[in-house]
Parts: structure tokens; sequence; C-alpha cells
């Protein structure tokens, strides 16, 4: 693994700690330590949505990372094949919980569009790694 990746798989690695806080703070707010959050169902399911999002694509992007240094990909390929899905694997989350931030919310607001920018950053890097993959001659 090139020190790159070594290093970003590294960060994942300690983020995924935060992801483990976020679903022990949800289990609180449903089992009713935290005012109104039950109260407010597109709170919970953005909410929901965030939480899985975060930690499916930290995931995601340390399994991709096993295999992007595969490829013979370089410079900006090489970029969106790395840090593609650990981009994704920030706004989608961000996207969910910011846009509902407050517990009167009764519809997302705008920064639901970061999911969205988020998505494309998620396609960016799976096709570019397993494009690259593709392409790379067999050893």
């Amino acid at each position: 693994m090139r020190p790159e990746s070594r290093r970003l798989a590294g960060i994942l690695l300690v983020l995924v700690p935060a992801v483990a806080f976020g679903g022990a703070s949800l289990l609180s707010m449903i089992l009713g330590q935290a005012p109104g959050y039950l109260d407010n169902p597109v709170r919970q399911d953005l909410w929901r949505a965030g939480h899985a999002h975060a930690g499916v694509m930290l995931i995601l992007a340390l399994v991709l990372l096993r295999y992007v240094d595969e490829t013979n990909l370089s410079g900006a390929w090489m970029w969106v094949a790395r840090h593609g899905v650990p981009i994704a694997a920030i706004l989608m989350p961000a996207g969910f919980f910011l846009s509902v931030l407050s517990p009167e919310a009764t519809e997302p607001n705008a920064l639901i569009y970061l999911v969205f920018v988020g998505g494309i950053f998620l396609a960016g890097g799976v096709l570019a790694t397993g494009i690259g993959l593709l392409r790379t001659p067999r050893a």
C-alpha cells in the first residue's frame, strides 16, 4: 500500500469511533433521553440515514483503498479514485444531519443537496477505481 493510501486509511480508521459515538447518540435519543426526537419522523429518518451512510461509506472507502494502488491510474484520476468515497463519507451524512438540525424541522433545508454532491464523489471514486482495475494489465 502506498503511503498516501496508508495515511488515508489511518484517518478513516480513527473516524470509525465517531460513527460509533453517533450510533450511541441515536440510541440514547430513541430511548427518550433527547426531548422531541421521537416526535419528529423526518428528523429521525434523515439522522438514521446519515448514520448508516457514514458507516457504510467508511467501510467502502477502506476496502477501495486496498485496490486503488493496484491500478495504473495517475494524476487527477488517482486522486478521484483514492479520495472520492472518503469525501462522500463526509458530505452525504453531513447533508442528512445538517438538513434537519432544528428539532422543529418538518422538511430538509437546502443542505440536503450535500447528499447529491456526495453521490457524485461516490460514483466518481468507485468508477475510477473499477475502470482503473479493468484497464491495468495483469501481473
